[in-house]
């Protein structure tokens, strides 16, 4: 039974890893897109804010996917979540949040609650790299 379920989940977790690089692959090509598309729009050469805060998004969001496709490739490898890989995406996934966020939108309380998260992550991920690196 337990040879079944590892059969199982390793088919699971191959499934995962082809999903998330056809995602990966289709979102780089949708950002050339959208590069390319923002380029050639008048003013031709020139990026307005918005648009470089999408391509920006869409940059942080490709590298969001290329590290869940490590945190799973770890996994199947080792059979083991690295925590460090798994607080990076929360890294990355916050500043891409910090940088297309409307500050106009959201109220004083909000904000700070995001800063808090954002200073939490930073530093359980400081404090997993330094644990990492004293015992090695």
């Amino acid at each position: 039974m337990t040879e079944i379920l590892k059969k199982f989940e390793r088919i699971v977790v191959l499934a995962l890893i082809g999903m998330m690089m056809a995602v990966v692959m289709l979102t780089t090509i949708e950002l050339g897109w959208i590069i390319i598309k923002d380029i050639i729009t008048p003013p031709v050469l020139l990026l307005e804010i918005k648009e470089l805060l999408e391509i920006f998004g869409f940059f942080l969001l490709v590298l969001i996917g290329v590290e869940l496709l490590e945190t799973i490739t770890a996994y199947l490898k080792e059979k083991v979540v690295h925590v460090a890989i798994v607080l990076e995406v929360a890294l990355i996934a916050i500043a891409r949040k910090v940088i297309i966020l409307d500050l106009e939108k959201y109220d004083s309380l909000t904000l700070l609650g995001i800063a808090s998260l954002i200073l939490s992550v930073a530093v359980a991920s400081y404090a997993i790299k330094r644990r990492l690196k004293i015992s090695a």
